[in-house]
Formats: structure tokens, C-alpha cells, sequence
């Protein structure tokens, strides 16, 4: 038996601190677009059931990658059998074309992956309130791919609603090929860097969120090279902003050609990058 789970990327739209907890975690609220038909984007978890758990990972964003304890689908699968109570043994294979380090989710997603695929392989029967759980105890990104769409997230954003899918202006997103710690971009964050921290408004008067990422002084401060790919962005037109604690950049344009007219001339002029659009 044999089931396939695909994991794509995310994009937050909106990323606001709001404070810090007594154990200096940053308290988040987010509202994040799973990147659902983004093919170049997604991920995808092949598994089947055999005689011992293995993990391969190939793709064009492999490498680097390592199929041992410390990978999230192994975190995952091993979570799976705690609850379960079960050993279950199975060939997985990863294949990545979300690159790490970028601010788009790739790990959090692959191990959403995995929880859904172990439940329905070994037909668990774990209810979405403990896959839930279980992805919590994971990373906190992980529970907001277990609901896809669009979603709001609070506390570290482990805390996830799913809410009204806003649609995505058109953009595109430029990957430089740096790879930033999010652990070191949060130790970099200083609350006096957000004039005004807030809530999202368009929650509650049923508009866009708006765009906004709090991270990206904190990005730029550990990271200066960042600030000349933003720069560019500008200067095609786009309005970038940074995804996640980055090294990505998600530019936003009027119009669809727009989009298509910077596209061109960034994949002329920055060949260098990985630039993707849906």
C-alpha cells in the first residue's frame, strides 16, 4: 500500500509582534496563505508501508538534507507512534523543491505531511484535534498546513483558526539563496523595533490583511545582503515583502502583466536567484 501526501509552502501575509512570553518566546498573530497549487513550491511525501522506518530525500532542494532523527518527517512519524502506541515501519521518500532556510514553511509542511500520511496508511484514526496537538509539539508552524487555506494564528501561531481565504494579489516570490536561521532572526528581534505593535483589523471588518512583516528589521540586521534584493524588487515595480523570517521576498504588482513584465526581466538580469509565481 502506498499513499502520497503533497506538502506545499506558505506565505504570511500579515506577521505581527506583539509582545514576548516569560520564557522569551515572541508572541505572534499571523495570517498565513497555505500556497496550495504552487507546484514549483510544493513538496511532495511517496509512503509505503515495509519493514522498518527509512527516509530518502531527493529533489532540486535536497541537499543539505538529513534522513536521520533530527528531520521533522522522522519527528512526525515518531510522534505518530508515540500516540498510537505502535511501531510503524514504512519507506518514506521526500522529495523537496521548497529550499530551506527561506521563510517558506518547507519543513513544518513535509511534517504535516507525514502526519496525515502515517495516519492514513496505518488507519490510526487520530482525529484532526490530535494531529493537531501532536503537530503543536512539533514547530509551530506545523499546525496551519494540517488546515491549509488561509489561516489565523496567535500565541507563537501554533493557536490556528481557519478563516475566509483572502486571494492573493498577483505576485511573485524571489528566493536569493540565502539561508537564514529563524532562531537567530527572532534573538535579533527588539520590541522597541515595532512602533506599533497591533492586532490585524481586517479580522474584524472583513478586508485585506494587510502587509506587514515585523521580522524584517531583524532579518536585515543579521543579514544585511537581503536589503539589495528587496531594493530590486522596488525597482521592477513590485512591493516586497519579507515571508517568514526569510531569506525570501514576496513582491506584489497592480496587474497580472505587471508581474509578468518584472518576471522577465528578473530572470534575465538575477539568474542567480529562484524566482516563482503560481
Amino acid at each position: 500500500m502506498v499513499t502520497i501526501e503533497i506538502a506545499p509552502a506558505k506565505f504570511n501575509r500579515y506577521l505581527s509582534v506583539l509582545g514576548r512570553r516569560r520564557d522569551g518566546f515572541h508572541l505572534l498573530e499571523l495570517v498565513t496563505t497555505v500556497l496550495h497549487g504552487w507546484q514549483a513550491l510544493t513538496d511532495e511525501l511517496t509512503v509505503e508501508i515495509a519493514d522498518e522506518l527509512s527516509l530518502e530525500i531527493e529533489g532540486p532542494e535536497s541537499n543539505g538534507l538529513i534522513p536521520d532523527e533530527s528531520n521533522l518527517v522522522i519527528k512526525a512519524w515518531r510522534a505518530l507512534e508515540k500516540e498510537s502506541g505502535k511501531v510503524l515501519p514504512a519507506k518514506i521518500n521526500l522529495y523537496k523543491r521548497i529550499p530551506f532556510g527561506a521563510g517558506l514553511g518547507g519543513g513544518s509542511s513535509d511534517a504535516a505531511a507525514a502526519l496525515r500520511a502515517g495516519n492514513s496508511i496505518y488507519e490510526l484514526g487520530l482525529p484532526s484535534a490530535t494531529l493537531l496537538r501532536l503537530a503543536a509539539d512539533l514547530g509551530s508552524d506545523v499546525p496551519l498546513f494540517l488546515l491549509g487555506g488561509t489561516v489565523h494564528g496567535k500565541d507563537l501561531g501554533q493557536k490556528v483558526s481557519k478563516i475566509k481565504d483572502f486571494p492573493l494579489p498577483p505576485m511573485l516570490i524571489a528566493f536569493p539563496h540565502i539561508h537564514l536561521s529563524t532562531t537567530s532572526v527572532y534573538k535579533a528581534v527588539s520590541l522597541t523595533d515595532n512602533i506599533n505593535p497591533a492586532h490585524c483589523p481586517a479580522l474584524e471588518i472583513g478586508e485585506v490583511p494587510p502587509w506587514r512583516n515585523d521580522l524584517t528589521r531583524a532579518a536585515l540586521k543579521i543579514c544585511p545582503a537581503l536589503g539589495p534584493v528587496r531594493d530590486v524588487l522596488q525597482n521592477v515595480g513590485g512591493d516586497p515583502l519579507l515571508c517568514g523570517s526569510g531569506s525570501s521576498w514576496a513582491a506584489k504588482f497592480p496587474s497580472i502583466a505587471d508581474r509578468d513584465s518584472a518576471l522577465e526581466g528578473l530572470l534575465a538580469w538575477h539568474p542567480e536567484w529562484s524566482i516563482y509565481t503560481e
